[in-house]
């Protein structure tokens, strides 16, 4: 039985591989699309207490540093933040407070049902506001919360780029298979990371400033930027 229940995963963990590749290829011929700082919007869905308690693909310190790394991204790069969130006074509970903190002057929209959120005229509106045509987004779950508004916004005409390891979900199947459907439609994957480094686009810009974001949140980037200050201590003796 043991036996068999391996072989299973296995065969899952190839067939979900396979799938992947299949939802990349169907992409291969299209052109590449950058993310431009000057073009880009910030959208974090659904990131709240109670559902935090959801995510089971990702490590919860992990997955939280992700969410606040991105969320600083948005700062640092003055993106334009679109903040949502469903059933507050609920379980689901209210926004993570570093984010609120973060954004105090941003208005939270609070959907009253609508799992959709674009199908909230108050949050359509205030993604119309921002006078951006790509979208960053991630949020709490993939599979909904991120996936409807993601799909929603390509059919709207919107250049979408969902943040996986800043987005969760109940485990990684459920995470996988909605990768693959937003892949097939048109959404770009990427991490907080990559976000981070092609709007930024060269090291030149704010090299202090990007330095310091990543020593914050990527621990162990932090060997190079000692590297880095090592060798600039050095050229300047």
């Amino acid at each position: 039985m043991l036996k068999l229940k391996k072989q299973l995963m296995i065969v899952s963990v190839v067939t979900c591989f396979t799938m992947l590749l299949l939802a990349s290829s169907a992409f291969a011929g299209e052109k590449y699309v950058r993310l431009d700082k000057s073009k880009a919007a910030l959208v974090l869905v659904d990131h709240q207490t109670g559902l935090f308690s959801l995510v089971q693909d990702i490590k919860p310190a992990e997955f939280k540093n992700n969410v606040l790394a991105l969320a600083e991204i948005g700062k640092f790069f003055d993106l334009p933040v679109v903040l949502s969130t469903s059933l507050e006074k609920g379980p689901n509970g209210p926004l993570l407070p570093e984010i609120v903190q973060m954004f105090p002057n941003t208005p939270i929209i609070h959907r009253p049902g609508q799992i959709n959120a674009w199908d909230n005229k108050d949050f359509v509106d205030a993604v119309k506001k921002t006078g951006r045509k790509q979208l960053i987004v991630a949020g709490i779950v993939t599979d909904v919360c991120v996936a409807h508004v993601a799909l929603s916004a390509v059919e709207a005409g919107y250049e979408v780029f969902v943040v996986t390891d800043a987005s969760g979900t109940f485990n990684e199947a459920v995470r996988d298979a909605s990768w693959i459907r937003m892949s097939q439609n048109g959404v770009q994957l990427l991490n907080w990371f990559s976000v981070t480094c092609e709007l930024m686009r060269d090291w030149r810009n704010n090299m202090e400033g990007l330095a310091a974001l990543l020593a914050k949140y990527a621990p162990d980037y932090k060997n190079l930027i000692t590297s880095q200050n090592a060798t600039i201590m050095n050229y300047k003796k």
